[in-house]
């Protein structure tokens, strides 16, 4: 894969379970990408996941960060629903 587009994005959680929530629920998702024109790298360091998308294209890339954002947004409401229960 000729990578032409790469981003990587820190993101700060409130707590080390919430990043290891998220490591956990995405890393089945990175380890088998929907396509052959990106790879997904996920790290845990601290409080922080680091996100990081290589792709062959700008819309790959686009795609891929819209998705794990998506993903991301929706499991921090859930965890957030689920410890104020």
């Amino acid at each position: 894969m000729s990578t032409n587009a790469k981003a990587e994005i820190r993101l700060k959680f409130a707590n080390q379970k919430q990043v290891a929530t998220l490591l956990d629920v995405l890393t089945p998702e990175a380890n088998v990408p929907v396509s052959k024109r990106v790879k997904i790298k996920l790290k845990k360091n601290g409080l922080n996941l680091l996100l990081t998308v290589k792709a062959e294209d700008t819309i790959a890339l686009r795609a891929t960060l819209n998705a794990y954002l998506r993903w991301i947004n929706s499991t921090v409401n859930v965890m957030d629903i689920v410890e104020n229960s």
